[in-house]
Order: C-alpha cells, then structure tokens, then sequence
C-alpha cells in the first residue's frame, strides 16, 4: 500500500518563515530552493556590508561622506531585497503545497 505523499502548506511556510527557500525544498523544488537560499544570503551580505560602512562612519573611522551614503544605500538594498525575498518565498511554498 502506497503512502500518498502530500505537502501541508503550513509547514511549508513555516519552513520559508525560519529560512527562506526551505518551504521550496520542502515541496521538493529542489533548484528554485537553491536559488533563494542564494539570493538570500547575497542579501544578507550587501545588508552586512552597509551596515559595517554606516557603524565606521558612527565611529569616526569613516570621514567619507561617500562611504557613508554608499552605505546607507547598501543596507537598504539589503534591507529591501530581504523582505521582498522572504514574502515571496513564504507565500510561494505554501502556494505550491497548496497545489499538491
């Protein structure tokens, strides 16, 4: 007798919630997961890296005006691209669990 293997939504949202690109490994998207984990952790890393510039900046390392308006753009790339990758990924897991 053959288990039918089907997906609950809620876990797969849960799953994208704790860390983005789960939920699609979870539903067995393989290549789609992979490349929001990618694109997940590209963020986290521009986030990051505006971040750094802006707190040399608060300390006085940093007497660039330049750096600190390169920085400040950087941390809301990363800020922006973050949210915009953790919504899509939520709501695209529990779309597809919801399919299967």
């Amino acid at each position: 007798m053959e288990q039918d293997k089907k997906n609950h939504p809620g876990t797969a949202a849960v799953l994208s919630f704790i860390f983005n690109g789960l939920g699609q490994l979870y539903n067995g998207q393989i290549l789609k997961g992979l490349v929001i984990i990618f694109l997940s952790a590209v963020s986290m890393l521009v986030f990051i890296i505006g971040s750094v510039l802006i707190g040399l900046w608060l300390l006085g390392k940093i007497l660039s005006i330049k750096l600190l308006i390169c920085g400040l753009v950087l941390f809301c790339m990363g800020l922006v691209s973050i949210c915009i990758l953790g919504i899509y990924s939520i709501l695209d897991a529990y779309r597809v669990a919801v399919k299967k």
